[in-house]
């Protein structure tokens, strides 16, 4: 598989991806554990078929320290043990939004209120952003069939 073209060398794609690098910061950097990132990241990507920032999130979930159980085990979190009752509401409140074709409501008021209860608001942002983020990064590389199993963790900075 190669891409559709070299979306990363391009000029404009360039100043893109430097806005939604920039917003992915302000996201990075809002408080949320970065374990809960990785998992959203991981969940959207996985829901989107994007190889890429799947092969991606994964490696730099392992090279942070995430165990190999919690990563397999992210696309069927739901019969999973391995995860906080924080992470189940963010991995709930990522799969509605990434899913909003889906469901005529959007996110659902029970998954709101579910993430409410272990996020204060600036985590709440910070997990609707993510979502967008990852979200906005899955549907440029699917459109562009960024091929996926190369990428080294922390290759991106």
């Amino acid at each position: 598989m190669e891409a559709r073209l070299d979306f990363f060398s391009h000029p404009l794609a360039a100043k893109v991806l430097k806005h939604i690098n920039s917003a992915g910061k302000a996201v990075t950097d809002a408080g949320l554990p970065h374990a809960t990132l990785e998992l959203v990241k991981i969940r959207a990507s996985q829901i989107n078929g994007c190889g890429f920032c799947t092969d991606m999130h994964t490696k730099d979930a392992a090279a942070a320290g995430e165990s190999a159980v919690r990563l397999n085990l992210v696309a069927a979190w739901r019969e999973a043990t391995v995860f906080t009752e924080a992470e189940r509401a963010a991995l709930e409140l990522t799969e509605q939004g990434t899913r909003l074709a889906d469901a005529s409501g959007g996110v659902s008021d029970d998954a709101w209120a579910n993430a409410a209860q272990h996020y204060d608001e600036d985590q709440l942002v910070a997990l609707i952003s993510m979502i967008a983020v990852i979200n906005a990064y899955n549907r440029i590389n699917v459109i562009n069939r960024q091929p996926a199993g190369a990428y080294r963790p922390g290759q991106f900075g």
